[in-house]
Parts: C-alpha cells; sequence; structure tokens
C-alpha cells in the first residue's frame, strides 16, 4: 500500500489551502454547497454537494502549449 500526503489548512473562514506531495490548491466556499478550487497545475473544479447521494462537478485543465 503506498504512502500519500495530503494536508489541508483552513486560512480564512471559507477557505482552504490544500497541499500534497506534486501540487497545492485552493478551495473558496463552504464544506457543503457551493465551491471552487484552484490548483497549481492549472486545473479548476466547480463543485455543489446536495443531499444525499447527488452532486455536481466539473473540471476544466489549462492546455499547455507546445507540446
Amino acid at each position: 500500500m503506498p504512502l500519500t500526503f495530503r494536508k489541508s489548512f483552513r486560512v480564512l473562514p471559507g477557505v482552504r489551502l490544500n497541499i500534497n506531495a506534486k501540487s497545492w490548491s485552493v478551495t473558496v466556499g463552504p464544506k457543503h454547497g457551493p465551491h471552487r478550487t484552484w490548483s497549481s497545475t492549472g486545473r479548476t473544479t466547480t463543485s455543489w454537494d446536495l443531499p444525499g447521494p447527488f452532486g455536481y462537478r466539473a473540471t476544466r485543465s489549462r492546455r499547455r502549449r507546445g507540446a
């Protein structure tokens, strides 16, 4: 079983800084409800947790140049 590193810090009410071994991200919004995450890898995720097994998630990645 591989070991992983992940840590999350509450910076301000409704703002979290998430750190793992290869990148970091900032999440804005409540834990339950609409929130948006911006990652150092260029990924932006919009999520909305709904009651029960329902939820919404849309992810966009920044396109790399020159490849």
